[in-house]
């Protein structure tokens, strides 16, 4: 089995201690080993998901059985867009947990494999009500992404339409929520409204979480320059007015389709976690693409 290098500082004990629980079933040098490979996805995943992948993978095929890996693995492969993947790692999980605070990210998944219907059938299971206040926020993001998918802008503005929306209080998903509505009501054709809830975003994105405030300035119309592009004011003649340029926006990553061989299946998973159920099966052959913010 091929390993990653793992830098030297990285004991494993960095992880969650419920997660240092959840490998206690493994031998002890086997549970170091796995605990410094997820030690090295949680670094990677948000600046270099790719790596983050490749060291998932490491961890998945040393310990199969375990919730934790099988969830690190889903989130790995979610953040690479290999959204196939992480529905079976997550349902994975929450088979062995009985957990389902993975519900939204998993319905979630269904969006960007291009199955918004069953994203929003998810949005009505029971275990929707089993979620936190955070987890049913999730939801709510989810399902109007999938009316939005469904071109139902005017069904994706209600579906954001709440109590947590309607709060003035901060949560870590306060903005992402008012962000969301703001670009529901932009979809619908309402930008007067949608100016007001991108103001509402900047409010509470205090880390930056979303680009509300670009957004906010794109509906202004305000133009940002470079002050530190010599380039372009050596270019301009002095009686010229600087040079301007448009805000960059966010480039969407192209599609992926993801295969597996029969023999690369096997040999990290057991049948009973490659079963699906057959109302999902049918459709497992389809193209993943990038889910819609």
């Amino acid at each position: 089995m091929r390993r990653l290098p793992i830098p030297d500082d990285v004991t494993g004990f960095e992880i969650d201690a419920d997660v240092r629980q959840d490998l206690k079933s493994l031998p002890k040098t086997l549970a170091d080993d796995v605990a410094r490979n997820l030690v090295m996805v949680a670094r990677l995943l948000d600046t270099e998901p790719e790596e983050a992948y490749n060291y998932s993978r490491v961890a998945l095929r040393l310990a199969s059985r375990v919730a934790s890996v099988r969830e690190a693995a889903g989130f790995a492969s979610y953040m690479t867009q290999r959204y196939s993947e992480a529905l079976t790692e997550f349902r994975a999980a929450k088979r062995m947990t009985g957990r389902v605070d993975l519900w939204p990210v998993m319905a979630d998944c269904e969006r960007g494999l291009g199955r918004p219907e069953r994203a929003l059938a998810m949005a009505g299971e029971p275990e929707v009500k089993q979620l936190d206040k955070a987890g049913q926020v999730e939801m709510r993001l989810v399902a109007a992404g999938a009316r939005a998918d469904l071109e139902q802008f005017d069904a994706a503005v209600v579906t954001l339409q709440s109590p947590e929306l309607a709060s003035s209080a901060i949560h870590p998903w306060t903005a992402r929520l008012r962000y969301a509505y703001a670009d529901a009501l932009i979809a619908a054709g309402r930008a007067d409204e949608a100016r007001e809830w991108f103001v509402k975003a900047v409010e509470a994105d205090s880390d930056g979480s979303t680009n509300a405030s670009e957004r906010l300035a794109e509906i202004d119309g305000v133009e940002f320059t470079d002050a530190l592009d010599e380039d372009a004011e050596d270019e301009a003649p002095e009686s010229e007015e600087p040079v301007r340029k448009p805000i960059a926006k966010d480039e969407i990553g192209d599609d992926r389709m993801i295969f597996e061989d029969e023999e690369d299946v096997e040999e990290f998973y057991d049948d009973d976690d490659l079963e699906i159920d057959e109302e999902y099966d049918e459709d497992s052959s389809e193209e993943e693409k990038p889910k819609q913010a």
